[in-house]
């Protein structure tokens, strides 16, 4: 099995940072399903891990990740499951990002270049998002006849509040630049290009340079009560998703983005 997520613990401050570094090495780096298992093993190997207080999660050079893949053989698959199968596969994104979301650790994304549609339900999981300057991102779900899932509604709500959620998802063709995350509140600080990851880790110093166990615990708390409604405005989201991966929409924008070419949705 090829291995598309690697862990470098023991780094900065006392050795407390780690480094989680998802790259396929094909500069688009696509999130398979076997590449959002890797990514939901690394980020459940810090439970028992008290050496480490901050979590910096970066993904290639070029790109931090281009979101599901939709040309990945397992992936495509999804439309020959049957419903019960479907639901039970289309686990796997929200099974990912709330690892992530759950850690006791901070988490730190670093996004050089593209971050698109899994990969913002990623970033947004995480505590603290630092974006390289000609970076961009976009939510392309509804474009493609889809909702968007793994739970990442209500958390891209908590940051950017109800218009500008509505404005990323609905308006799926906009790419958003990083003065933009930036001025919405969806990420924290704006690096230059090709310093994010540098940018990340210097939060991550400061981070790590402060007490452990108050640290652990205040985001604990904070995500308590952030997240204290989110199961029930989102409980649907995989139904929601695996029924509107049903429609004659979803196979047509599926099918156009393939074929490079501008969808025809005719509400059905």
């Amino acid at each position: 099995m090829t291995r598309f997520v690697t862990i470098e613990r023991g780094l900065g401050p006392d050795g407390r940072i780690a480094v989680v570094r998802f790259d396929r090495g094909d500069g688009i780096n696509a999130m398979s399903p076997e590449a959002m298992r890797q990514l939901t093993e690394a980020a459940r190997s810090f439970e028992d891990d008290g050496a480490t207080s901050v979590v910096v999660l970066t993904g290639a050079a070029k790109a931090f990740t281009a979101g599901f893949d939709l040309k990945d053989p397992e992936g495509r698959a999804r439309k020959t499951m049957d419903l019960g199968t479907l639901r039970r596969h289309l686990k796997l994104g929200p099974r990912l990002t709330r690892a992530w979301q759950d850690m006791e650790q901070i988490t730190i994304g670093a996004i050089e270049g593209f971050c698109v549609g899994g990969g913002v339900a990623l970033a947004v999981a995480l505590d603290f998002r630092v974006m390289a300057r000609d970076a961009h991102m976009r939510v392309p779900e509804i474009g493609l006849g889809m909702n968007m899932s793994w739970q990442s509604v209500p958390r891209m709500l908590h940051l950017m509040g109800p218009a500008r959620t509505k404005q990323a998802v609905i308006l799926a063709d906009h790419r958003i630049t990083a003065a933009e995350a930036y001025e919405w509140r969806l990420v924290e600080e704006v690096a230059e290009p090709g310093k994010a990851f540098d940018a990340a880790m210097a939060l991550a110093a400061k981070v790590a340079a402060q007490p452990p166990l108050s640290v652990a615990m205040t985001k604990l708390t904070v995500n308590r009560l952030t997240h204290a409604l989110d199961d029930l405005t989102s409980h649907m989201d995989v139904d929601q998703f695996a029924l509107a991966s049903l429609s004659e929409d979803h196979k047509e924008g599926v099918a156009a983005f393939l074929e490079r070419r501008k969808p025809k949705f005719r509400g059905r």
